[in-house]
């Protein structure tokens, strides 16, 4: 899958260090994945949830912190729309990514 943007990992990580180690791996997992749809995520990231609109939240460091893409099978790319902790996330709305 191609990842857009890892920016945006970069930038919370420099934040949040203590988040380095799994959202690293959550971008490896994503950039080597070849997801057809929501099934083949959940193979790979179990407590992934889908969330309409072609928005989906990750748990990323045992639900320490929370990341929101919006993923188009068919052009195999995931967009990063939200990084954040759990409290940001609760303040999120989707209907604004």
């Amino acid at each position: 899958m191609v990842v857009i943007a890892k920016r945006a990992i970069n930038d919370f990580i420099e934040r949040y260090p203590k988040s380095a180690n799994a959202l690293l791996n959550w971008y490896l997992k994503s950039k080597d994945g070849d997801w057809a749809n929501f099934v083949d995520v959940k193979k790979v990231f179990g407590t992934t949830d889908s969330v309409g609109n072609g928005l989906y939240v990750f748990n990323i460091g045992g639900n320490k912190y929370r990341l929101i893409a919006r993923i188009i099978f068919k052009a195999r790319t995931v967009f990063i729309r939200f990084i954040g902790t759990h409290a940001e996330y609760d303040k999120v709305k989707l209907s604004d990514l």
